[in-house]
């Protein structure tokens, strides 16, 4: 090689490589301090693009699992409004039958009666109260003006998923939320019958004095008349006196008080299947968003060991280039030995 002084092709040599060196040594910090792979599109183009599909993924699953939890959390207020309901159903129940027993006297079956009148209008309060973030859990009426109950004819929809799809959905039927008051329970059994054949509206119309209540439940006056019926009176003027049509007796309300407890044991075993599949669905969330994130870190994230590595190799290349940097600075000066 000619020894020249314009041109160092040694020094250039030395610059190159030491260049090269440090811009891996400040990859390699950059690296170490973000904890990062990828921190430009450039490191890894494709990496870069799967790296935040992923991270949005991850995004909607852990708003997918804020939305089953919250799903699970109105499924239990239902479930436990229904369990009160019930509760309130089977007291009255066990009241008829013990007002069905002949030994009880017209002060007996009044003081029934006033217990039974104040179980009917707790149901009408926790059907009317029972509420979770503004949507109402039992008023939901078919074909009835239901703007205010917070939820639509195809009932309650839970997204569960990433996409748009049935598969990311889990729909909760309208009749999980129908109409629980006094009317939504009975108001449909106007026209079925007793075991001795008579109809509901006219065991209740019996009691409340010839006057038909099947269609006005929820008011006070006709809970007090349905609680007479179920307690053995009949209204008389302004006040209740034993009912003495042997085909009214408290016994004829019993199938209608079973019915009602029926319908709402058949919802609740509807809202614990549902129960199960949100927490299936919420399982199901977890083991995906902890595969994805296990993925995106062995995509994304350093080996602080082998970037270490690295970060060495490149400070030790970055001295040496420096050393003989220096070196081959000093090599056009020979030509002055030879003028």
């Amino acid at each position: 090689m000619p020894l020249t002084i314009n041109t160092n092709i040694s020094s250039l040599v030395a610059q190159r490589n030491m260049n090269n060196a440090t811009s891996v040594l400040n990859k390699s910090i950059e690296r170490m301090t973000t904890g990062y792979t990828i921190n430009h599109a450039s490191d890894n183009a494709a990496g870069d693009s799967i790296a935040k599909t992923w991270v949005t993924q991850l995004g909607s699953l852990d708003v997918a699992a804020d939305n089953a939890s919250t799903g699970a959390d109105l499924l239990t207020t239902t479930e436990e409004n229904y369990g009160l309901l019930v509760e309130h159903l089977q007291r009255v129940r066990d009241l008829t039958e013990q007002a069905a027993n002949g030994t009880y006297g017209s002060a007996s079956k009044k003081a029934i009666q006033g217990e039974i009148a104040a179980r009917f209008q707790e149901i009408a309060r926790i059907a009317d109260n029972a509420e979770f973030n503004g949507i109402k859990l039992m008023a939901y009426t078919e074909g009835g003006d239901n703007s205010d109950v917070g939820m639509t004819d195809a009932g309650i929809s839970l997204q569960v998923g990433l996409y748009a799809t049935a598969t990311s959905r889990i729909d909760l039927s309208v009749d999980l939320f129908s109409n629980a008051s006094m009317s939504g329970l009975f108001k449909r059994m106007a026209s079925e019958t007793s075991e001795s054949g008579q109809t509901f509206s006219a065991i209740l119309q019996a009691a409340a004095g010839g006057t038909d209540i099947t269609a006005t439940l929820n008011n006070e006056d006709s809970m007090k008349s349905f609680a007479a019926a179920c307690a053995g009176l009949v209204k008389s003027g302004d006040t209740y006196v034993l009912q003495t049509n042997a085909a009214m007796t408290p016994k004829e309300m019993l199938a209608f008080i079973d019915k009602a407890i029926l319908e709402i044991s058949d919802r609740v075993t509807r809202i614990g299947a549902a129960q199960n599949r949100v927490s299936s669905a919420i399982s199901a969330i977890d083991v995906q968003s902890q595969n994805l994130t296990s993925s995106l870190s062995t995509l994304r994230d350093t080996d602080i060991a082998s970037e270490s590595s690295n970060y060495l190799k490149a400070q030790i290349l970055q001295q040496a280039s420096a050393t003989l940097l220096s070196t081959a600075n000093q090599l056009p000066s020979i030509a002055l030995n030879l003028i």
